[in-house]
């Protein structure tokens, strides 16, 4: 039962997704304003919160802050087994290539979307 509503599902939105409505272009001019419309104040927002990042940086002593935190990190590594540091290097390292794997995936779909 269930393989046949999934086989009328896939029937229906296959023919839907090959329906094209008319309405004389009027999506291509919506969707080539949206970036441009968005952009201005998606940089104006990042403006902001990078001024107020470094103002907070400023205001807490955050070299201070982050001399210590990485002199205390070195001195972490330095005193425990040399098995633990290659397990976290390599948890860090898997971390980052799972993070950078998911973001070109999404990026590749953002492409794919954008070319249809």
């Amino acid at each position: 039962m269930t393989e046949d509503n999934e086989q009328l599902l896939q029937q229906f939105f296959s023919e839907t997704a090959q329906q094209t409505i008319a309405d004389d272009g009027f999506t291509e001019r919506v969707m080539q304003r949206l970036p441009l419309r968005a952009n201005w104040f998606v940089r104006l927002w990042d403006g902001l919160c990078l001024l107020v990042a470094a103002i907070l940086f400023i205001v807490y002593d955050g070299w201070q802050l982050l001399v210590d935190h990485v002199i205390g990190q070195f001195y972490t590594v330095v005193a425990t087994s040399p098995s633990q540091v290659l397990l976290t290097v390599a948890a860090v390292v898997f971390g980052l290539l799972f993070v950078g794997v998911g973001e070109v995936l999404y990026a590749e779909s953002v492409r794919r979307s954008w070319l249809r």
